[in-house]
């Protein structure tokens, strides 16, 4: 039987991890040495599945690499990000990282992810307002006349959305906090559902991205009475804002970035961000934003990161205060 001695099992240990180590940075730094896997917690053809592959093309062009678009839908986006928190933490799984992403870590009691944790910021990508459309026959032209509407009625006027949770029921909960009044939601499993109804008139309202109602607006099937952001958006220049019509520093808007799993080395972030960045400058990925009725958002991981945090926060008041992380 052979028998080392204390030094030789020493020397012998501190080369197997010289080895394991000199690995793991030749992995690092030959990122990335595989096809990347961007899940999408949404079903195809929505922004985030849109997006998604665009930009995700655009940084698989940028990193040498093919990106390939995995949609895992279920739960609000929970089921993907679960999946990415999961993941090897090498840098080869990302996640589309919309608001809900955000709200979500507030909403859902059950929940096994933090940003900073289990998944880190990799970049900002895009971000468009929301518009408040009403079918005609609610009888209102403006904020301050559907206000008094709702104040008139507290709980009677409906509004639609594209299921708990989502943006569209999350800006009405907010605008409802803001303006003292109270209306009900009726949850619809999607977008698409939630805007065939409205244009028959089953219910009245609702907070929608633009390029969805934007034709309908146009035809006069819709009102159009306030965007959410900041300023008036090009698509509706004659619409004032939540914020103009008597809510000053009113601003929601529909963001979204990319991430990926906790733990990933720092080098191989600082990759990712960078090809991030460099897709959403192209001219091609902002020609396809603009058709999705999006503005590019350029920033780093740092910049994501806080961002995200930020809108964590807030959210989480809405949220409490609309008791919907009570149901």
């Amino acid at each position: 039987m052979m028998v080392r001695s204390l030094g030789q099992s020493f020397g012998i240990a501190c080369v197997g991890l010289l080895a394991l180590s000199s690995g793991a940075a030749f992995a690092q730094s030959n990122f990335p040495n595989k096809p990347i896997k961007y899940v999408v917690g949404f079903a195809p053809g929505g922004p985030s599945d849109l997006i998604s592959r665009v930009v995700g093309a655009k940084m698989g062009e940028i990193l040498g690499t093919q990106v390939v678009i995995e949609n895992k839908t279920g739960a609000g986006g929970v089921i993907a990000t679960d999946a990415v928190a999961r993941a090897e933490p090498d840098g080869h799984t990302l996640l589309n990282a919309p608001l809900s992403t955000a709200v979500n870590e507030t909403l859902q009691k059950s929940i096994r992810y933090s940003l900073g944790k289990e998944i880190v910021a990799v970049g900002p990508q895009a971000e468009t307002a929301n518009v408040l459309v009403v079918h005609p026959s609610l009888g209102v032209k403006t904020i301050a006349e559907l206000v008094a509407l709702a104040k008139s009625k507290p709980g009677d006027v409906q509004y639609a959305t594209a299921g708990r949770g989502s943006a569209t029921h999350l800006n009405h909960e907010y605008f409802d906090m803001i303006a003292g009044i109270k209306t009900t939601p009726v949850h619809y499993r999607g977008g698409g559902d939630a805007v065939k109804d409205l244009l028959s008139g089953q219910v009245k309202m609702m907070f929608s991205s633009i390029a969805p109602v934007q034709a309908f607006v146009k035809d006069g099937r819709l009102l159009a009475i306030a965007t959410t952001g900041p300023k008036r958006d090009p698509a509706f220049p004659d619409v004032p804002t939540v914020a103009e019509s008597g809510y000053p520093g009113f601003d929601v808007r529909l963001w979204m970035g990319v991430a990926t799993t906790g733990g990933t080395p720092k080098d191989v972030i600082k990759k990712l961000d960078d090809a991030n960045r460099k897709a959403v400058e192209s001219p091609e990925v902002q020609k396809t934003l603009a058709a999705q009725g999006f503005a590019p958002i350029v920033g780093s991981a740092e910049d994501f990161d806080k961002f995200y945090r930020a809108e964590r926060d807030k959210w989480a008041k809405v949220v409490t205060s609309a008791g919907m992380d009570k149901d």
